[in-house]
Order: structure tokens, then sequence, then C-alpha cells
């Protein structure tokens, strides 16, 4: 498995403008995709992540049709062509697989509406037909208390079959590279072992990268079930210590998770590293200094993982979630932008997939301050020395670095560190020393 990637999360239905209900009118929205592709090779992205993209009731995960393009996106030729110009530019493609429930507009919960007890597909769901009161004459288990999310039964063998033949449907057709899985937290651990098994017949790296929001990613993150987790302990951290000015928080973080110690939590994994996506506020509406911006995105990139980045935010888009609705957080762009910020990602984005010891390095802590994270990688290839100065003004800083010299990969600058380093104000730095 080669880990050493650069992600770009696209939700389509919001990228592309949909329909916020689902109007079953085909219209082929999702060749707008095909209009980002030079983007995405100019910011060095090497996979994308799509966001629900089969046929679904409003925001994708309410799933009808697992094999079926959403009509307001296209059709499966749409989508093709989308996936072929994406492998042709060496980008891989990695799809949401909504699992553990869909939407009320599934084909089968219909026929269950519909037949009731009678159907052949009563015992996909988990329902009580003793809830005569309920508006569907049954009540049934949802995802945490939304009704218009039906929980799968994925204890009953039909439809874990089901599952799985969609997902060859997909390798198949589209040639995916990998699943994302929602609310992997939830997904009944048969099935996500069942589900590891069986893309290993691909006969090629297949990623199998997981969503969880907090405890151990260790109950997931092994070798019977999932590759890689989302970090969202490390992107509460990168925000929380740039708005606070108190880097210890974030250093904790990557200490607990990366450190040598023989505690640490996630040594050698790549875990998906992000300061934002379709369901958090936008990093650029998060961070109380607009300045800080570069600086949270180089947190990403010098940490262990895979770096991902949220349409839209490399050019600093601003998006905040309501009480009512996601949609802020989604919007569609006519054409992706160019700035400084997306100039700082891309030659981050080179230089990370240029040196393997971004992927490959472990991670030791050097020096922590309020305002100051001091940290190096050691890889066979050599040694990434990474520094950070959030505060406004310059500072020189002495420590033990463990080589004598490095080269700033973003600047080809040489340094001695026989004497301490130079930070200027709100910067970074990643100096790298190869083994003789």
């Amino acid at each position: 498995m080669d880990f050493n990637q650069i992600f770009y999360q696209i939700y389509p239905l919001g990228l592309c403008n949909c329909p916020h209900e689902n109007d079953g009118i085909v219209s082929h929205r999702i060749l707008h995709v095909l209009d980002f592709v030079p983007h995405l090779q100019k910011l060095g992205v090497t996979a994308v992540w799509f966001a629900p993209v089969f046929d679904s009731d409003r925001h994708g995960y309410d799933t009808r049709d697992y094999r079926k393009i959403d009509v307001r996106l296209g059709t499966n030729e749409d989508f093709k062509q989308v996936c072929d110009t994406l492998h042709q530019a060496g980008i891989k493609v990695v799809l949401d697989g909504v699992f553990n429930h869909v939407g009320r507009g599934f084909w089968a919960f219909k026929d269950v509406q519909e037949k009731k007890w009678e159907s052949p597909y009563s015992n996909w769901f988990c329902i009580n037909y003793n809830d005569t009161w309920a508006k569907d004459g049954f009540t049934y288990q949802n995802w945490e208390g939304h009704d218009e999310l039906v929980k799968l039964n994925l204890q009953n063998p039909e439809v874990c079959q089901y599952l799985l033949d969609s997902v060859d449907l997909w390798e198949k057709e589209f040639g995916i590279d990998g699943l994302r899985l929602d609310v992997a937290y939830m997904v009944d651990r048969g099935f996500l072992n069942q589900l590891h098994e069986h893309v290993q017949h691909y006969g090629k790296d297949f990623m199998l990268l997981g969503e969880m929001i907090g405890g151990d990613y260790n109950v997931l993150l092994n070798d019977c079930h999932l590759d890689s987790v989302t970090n969202y302990e490390c992107r509460k951290g990168i925000y929380s210590s740039l708005n606070s000015h108190n880097l210890f928080e974030i250093a904790y973080s990557y200490n607990r998770q990366f450190g040598n110690d023989p505690w640490t939590l996630y040594r050698g994994r790549h875990l998906l590293s992000f300061v934002d996506n379709h369901d958090v506020d936008r990093i650029a509406s998060v961070l109380q200094d607009p300045r800080d911006l570069p600086l949270a995105y180089a947190l990403v990139y010098a940490m262990p993982g895979m770096p991902c980045i949220y349409y839209g935010s490399e050019w600093g888009a601003q998006g905040k979630k309501t009480n009512y609705s996601d949609d802020p957080l989604r919007p569609s762009f006519d054409k992706p932008e160019w700035n400084a910020l997306t100039d700082t990602i891309a030659a981050m984005s080179k230089m990370r997939l240029s040196h393997r010891v971004f992927c490959d390095g472990d991670y030791k802590q050097i020096l922590v301050k309020n305002e100051q994270l001091i940290f190096a990688r050691h890889s066979d290839e050599g040694q990434l020395t990474f520094a950070i100065n959030i505060s406004d003004a310059p500072i020189h800083l002495d420590a033990g670095f463990g080589v004598s010299d490095g080269t700033e990969l973003l600047t080809n600058k040489k340094i001695s560190f026989q004497n301490g380093v130079d930070l200027d104000g709100k910067s970074a730095y990643f100096w790298f020393t190869p083994n003789n």
C-alpha cells in the first residue's frame, strides 16, 4: 500500500450546483469536475475522494441506489469519463462507501413500506412491526435519531453480499482505487472484516479509509479492518493551537499519536490529516488570524499522515455550518482559483511527494514553546527538521537538532544548526538533511 498521497476531497452535489432535493431529472453536472483536473495536477494532488455520487434522496448519504450515479450529477457513463480522465492524469479515485444506512427512497426499503413483513427485503433492516402507530406502520433503527437514514442490517448475509457486489461494480466500471467508509465507527465489524478480505482480490493497492471522530483509532485501524482513518484529534489541535497561541496542544497530540515512546498509539500508521471537510467549518472561517492559514497547512504537511485538502479551501474559501444546514460548507464553484495560499500548498505538495521522509519518517520532538515548535522526522532517506513560529515577532532558538546542517526544501536555502536557528514571524521551515 503506497501511503505517499495528497488527497483532495470533493463534495460533488455541492461543487456541481445540484438541487438540494432529487428532482429525478438527469443532468450531466459531474462533468464539471473535468474543469478542475488541470488545477488538481498543478496542486500536486494524487488522489480524489468523492463524497457520495450515487442516487440519493437529498444529500448523498441517504442512498437510493448504490449502482447508479445520482441523476442530478448525470449517468454512470459520465462518471466513468471523469474517473478515466483522473486516472490518465495520474490521480487515484476514492469513493464514499455509505454502508451503515440508506435513505427512505432506497429501493429495498420502499418494497418493505409497501409489503411490510411479506417483503423479501424485510430482514435487510432492523424493523419493529409491533409499532403500528408509526407513519409506515412500523419503526426501524436509524442513524443517530435521523429517521430519513434507515440502518442496514449488516448481519444479514444478503445485505453484505449486495454491498460487496456493488463495490465490485464500482471497481470494474470506474476503476476505483479505494473507499472512504462513512461513519465507520458504527459499521458492523464483521462486515468490515469481510470487506477488507474482499478487496484484496482486486490485485492492486486498494485503500480502505474510515471515518472516525474520537476514541482509540486502533479499534478499526488494523490489519483486519481499515488501512487509515480520519485524524480528527489533530484537526482540532491545529486550529486550536493557532488561535490560542498554545502549540503545546498540537505537540501533545503529535507525540501521543506518533512519538517514539512505548505508549504511542499510531506510530508507523498513516492517518488522513486535514483541517476541514464537508462536515466542519472551513479553516478560513475558524482561524482568528488569516495569516495563520499557510501555517495550518504547514502543520498538516509536516506531520505523519496523508494530507487532505477540501475543495476550495486551498484558496481560502470560507464557510460555516448553521444550526439547520451544512450547505454553507458545500458550495458550488464555477472554476478553481489560484492565489498565494494555493502557491504555498502546491509547493508543499511537490516537496512532500519528492521526499519519502514525509511518508515514512518517524516523529521526535525537539522543542516546544507556546508559539514555537520544532520536531524531527527520520527515515532511511534522512532527517526532516520542521520548525514553526506562530508569533508576529522573529525569534532565535537553540536546541539539539541531531544534525549539523540542512537545506530548506521550499526555498533551497542551506542552514547550519551549529549556532541555533532564526525564525521569522509567522513562518514555517522544512529543512532536509540526507543520510551520508
